[in-house]
């Protein structure tokens, strides 16, 4: 990482919630991520895991983590596994973390080089009832490519084919979705980050730059300020290329009188922003643009108030397109009939807002949970309600980060302009 190490105390509230949450007798065994590869000898760089990095805060490849709540030796109920370094791989890579480095990072006062683990290991194995393994179970995930991860699973079920084996996902997950007062500082961070690089965007941006030098912008000031970089490969869209979802070509001229749409956020110490802005080229709107642009931030102000502790996410959905609607209709997009007669399963504001309104945000920017999941009190999601007319070149989106308080939300994204005449304003100072 770019910025100093996490707080530990992080890691080790993380670990002691997981292991509360197990079942008696168990073990868990939790892998890092690999690194991917390109073409040739290239990689594509490193990601960690965020399960070990949520419950480690290491963010080396080869690392594996162990929890055995009931082992006999109590020295053995956390232990950590890290890649062994040498002369060559400190020339040609770098410095990777010693035992002791790995224990202030971690709190693990047990660790162990990656090559010891099986050796290590089973006489663990032949006390637990039950072992749980962690795997992507990200609704939306697709794994073409094996991970390491699913390549272990095999190799366990190879070597212990009676050991009864759990999925860690739905103990974790939850965990996860639930922020401490440490991950908010981190996701504050991260947000605080975003705003510099935005407002970086609104001092330099002119008709005729190209959606490339805006995205370049953004990224040197997010690497200026300890950033790792984009929190995901980001959206640079002007005119009619507004509309286009996942626009990531950001290779065209941004002309006089459009708009353009940026989706782009930065990573902080492994925790991501997630924020979208839609600002006039020229610095000004216009009167048409403008009545989308508030129309959508009326439905991003109301979509705030309804995300509340209790409520559930895909009902949330049906409310924030009621709203929606009204604005279409106002707009002269839709009429009332059209909305009234449209069956339920396809609301007619789908044909402009066609994505949902809010997801889990933190270590991933899809973070996990259930499709059904019910809003708690520290959960960080986004909103992010839009207006896309690509029949008139025109999209927009806008898109903050709120933390669910338990009578209301705190907007970490609050000091980053979004009201019309701010932005206006800020353009032309």
């Amino acid at each position: 990482m770019k910025c100093p190490p996490l707080d530990p105390e992080l890691f080790v509230g993380n670990r002691g919630r997981l292991v509360g949450a197990m079942a008696q007798g168990s073990l868990a065994v939790v892998n890092s991520n690999d690194p991917q590869p390109s073409n040739a000898d290239g990689i594509l760089g490193f990601r960690q895991n965020s399960d070990l990095f949520y419950l480690t805060g290491v963010d080396q490849e080869e690392t594996t983590l162990v929890l055995f709540p009931g082992a006999a030796r109590e020295e053995m109920r956390e232990v950590l596994f890290l890649r062994e370094t040498n002369e060559h791989i400190a020339l040609w890579e770098g410095e990777k973390l010693t035992k002791e480095q790995a224990r202030q990072r971690t709190g693990i006062k047990t660790v162990y080089w990656s090559h010891q683990f099986w050796s290590v290991v089973r006489p663990l194995l032949m006390e637990c009832e039950s072992v749980y393994l962690n795997s992507n179970e990200h609704a939306r995930a697709g794994e073409e490519v094996e991970t390491l991860a699913l390549r272990f699973i095999h190799e366990f079920k190879r070597r212990y084919p009676l050991h009864p084996l759990r999925r860690l996902a739905p103990l974790v997950y939850p965990l996860r979705a639930v922020k401490s007062p440490e991950e908010r500082r981190v996701l504050q961070k991260a947000s605080e980050i975003t705003r510099d690089g935005f407002l970086r965007v609104l001092r330099c941006l002119r008709p005729g730059m190209m959606e490339y030098e805006i995205e370049a912008e953004m990224l040197h000031e997010y690497l200026r300020r300890g950033a790792e970089g984009f929190a995901y490969s980001p959206i640079v869209g002007s005119g009619k290329r507004a509309c286009i979802l996942h626009y990531l070509e950001n290779n065209q001229v941004c002309q006089e009188g459009e708009l353009v749409l940026m989706d782009a956020a930065a990573c902080y110490g492994y925790y991501n922003a997630d924020l979208t802005r839609t600002i006039p080229v020229s610095g000004r709107f216009s009167e048409r643009q403008r009545a989308v642009y508030d129309a959508v931030l009326r439905v991003f102000r109301e979509a705030c108030q309804i995300l509340r502790p209790g409520v559930v996410l895909r009902e949330y959905q049906k409310e924030v397109e009621k709203v929606m609607a009204s604005e279409l209709v106002g707009l002269g997009l839709l009429t009332k009939e059209e909305v009234e007669q449209a069956p339920a399963d396809k609301p007619a504001v789908k044909k402009f807002f066609m994505h949902g309104t809010s997801h889990l945000l933190g270590l991933d920017v899809h973070d996990v949970g259930p499709a059904d999941i019910v809003v708690k009190k520290g959960m960080v999601f986004t909103v992010e309600p839009g207006i896309y007319l690509p029949e008139e070149s025109l999209g927009v989106r806008l898109e903050n980060n709120i933390v669910i308080e338990a009578d209301g939300f705190t907007d970490l994204m609050a000091d980053i302009p979004i009201e019309a005449e701010e932005i206006e304003t800020l353009m032309h100072s």
